[in-house]
């Protein structure tokens, strides 16, 4: 399936699911606590984000100290902002999904298995597709500027 159907049917379902959600555990336990359930689990991850986003840039900053470059942090990161944007969002299934990416070992295996599944560190140009970088290479060329 091509991507732009993927979001197109994520788009539809996700909100579909959410609505299914509301209305079940509104029938248990009412509206007025069901909403104050829904605000409650948004300002908890709203916390909880803020403080797994506090101890991911500490790691950063810490690798940068060290000469490496952040790679898995800035991953976190961007699971972070997902986990942001899907706690944000009213509903209990996107919650869910959101605090799940607040789990540290959850969130360093998906980093790990989407570096396996995309080889992003790839060997150097003119290698194999898949081969492992073995070190640092350099490119050589040539410049001039063109506003002089």
């Amino acid at each position: 399936m091509n991507p732009v159907g993927l979001l197109f049917l994520l788009f539809l379902l996700i909100p579909l699911v959410e609505i299914y959600f509301l209305i079940q555990v509104g029938n248990v336990i009412g509206a007025i606590p069901t909403i104050a359930l829904v605000v409650f689990t948004a300002l908890l991850g709203a916390m909880l984000l803020r403080f797994q986003g506090w101890v991911t840039l500490q790691r950063a900053r810490l690798t940068l100290a060290q000469g490496q470059m952040p790679a898995i942090e800035m991953f976190e990161g961007v699971l972070l902002v997902l986990a942001g944007a899907l706690l944000l969002t009213p509903g209990f299934f996107t919650d869910t999904i959101g605090f799940l990416l607040l789990i540290p070992p959850l969130r360093k295996s998906i980093i790990r298995w989407f570096l396996k599944k995309t080889d992003i560190r790839g060997g150097p140009p003119g290698g194999s597709p898949g081969s492992p970088r073995s070190g640092p290479y350099t490119i050589d060329g040539e410049y001039h500027r063109d506003d002089d």
